[in-house]
């Protein structure tokens, strides 16, 4: 049987709730996991069991739209400075570490308190 193009579309969807999950599984230090297309729109997202969301709605929708933007712009450098690796943004309440595979960005909160993030980055960089 042929897959028409909407079977591959719930295909790919479902592989990156599959990701998510994973990713979630690598340590109960990671909040949220997250995959998101050139646009800004989220693919797949979940949020680790019993934990309240930082942001709101509208504010991830602006997250996203900003780290989106922020990808898109990097790649004329990437041939100069090299395949991007990860970003890691600091904040305050969390750490954000954001990966990128062709054209989807994974973004993955995880607790600032965490001493092993290199650890968990790392194992991140193999489910994806």
């Amino acid at each position: 049987m042929v897959k028409t193009p909407a079977d591959k579309w719930k295909d790919t969807i479902v592989k990156y709730r599959k990701q998510c999950q994973k990713i979630l599984g690598v340590s109960k230090s990671v909040r949220y996991a997250g995959v998101i297309n050139v646009y800004g729109r989220t693919l797949a997202g979940i949020v680790q069991p019993n934990l309240k969301p930082l942001l709101k709605s509208e504010q991830v929708k602006n997250e996203f739209f900003i780290i989106s933007t922020l990808m898109s712009l990097r790649k004329n450098t990437a041939s100069t400075v090299g395949k991007l690796e990860h970003v890691v943004l600091q904040h305050q309440k969390v750490t954000i570490v954001i990966l990128q595979k062709n054209d989807i960005t994974y973004y993955v909160s995880i607790n600032r308190k965490e001493k092993g993030l290199e650890k968990i980055i790392s194992s991140i960089k193999k489910i994806v």
